[in-house]
């Protein structure tokens, strides 16, 4: 029984210790969003929708929960927010080629419909992130609108 003690002593000091340890935040500017929703124009709906659902994970500033202040819980946050900016970030949209913004948004689309995004990890704790089917259905339209709006539009030379 010594040797259960031992080691519960030793893992809360180690526990203890890695609070002094943590990673950067995602504290970006709200403005670097801008140009993604002044550019594909969401209905107040969906905005509202990308804002509960979507931001936190795809853009330069993310609403953390207490438990960030965890470790190891605050790096297991920071290596699903950085996937997700490295897979769809709409701070950075405003230098992307209409054929990127186009394929982004078409994957946009394929994740929402297959219920893929948000992740159910995220929604265990942000329940105003589940998606109803209605929810889908007005990101899906908004999104196929854009794509169209994309279509439209030809790439500068």
């Amino acid at each position: 029984m010594k040797i259960v003690k031992k080691v519960l002593l030793f893992l809360l000091i180690v526990f203890i210790i890695a609070q002094f340890f943590r990673p950067d935040k995602n504290q970006g500017e709200i403005a670097s969003i801008e140009p993604f929703l002044l550019e594909t124009n969401p209905p107040a709906d969906v905005k509202l929708i990308l804002k509960e659902a979507c931001f936190d994970c795809h853009s330069d500033v993310t609403r953390y929960p207490w438990y960030n202040n965890i470790t190891p819980v605050n790096y297991w946050l920071k290596r699903h927010v950085d996937h997700g900016k490295k897979d769809f970030n709409v701070s950075k949209w405003k230098g992307n080629s209409v054929k990127r913004k186009d394929h982004k948004i078409e994957e946009l689309i394929e994740e929402v419909e297959e219920k893929k995004m948000p992740l159910e990890s995220y929604t265990w704790t942000h329940s105003e992130a589940k998606l109803s089917d209605e929810q889908i259905k007005a990101i899906v339209d908004w999104a196929k609108n854009v794509r169209l709006k994309y279509a439209l539009e030809p790439e500068p030379e």
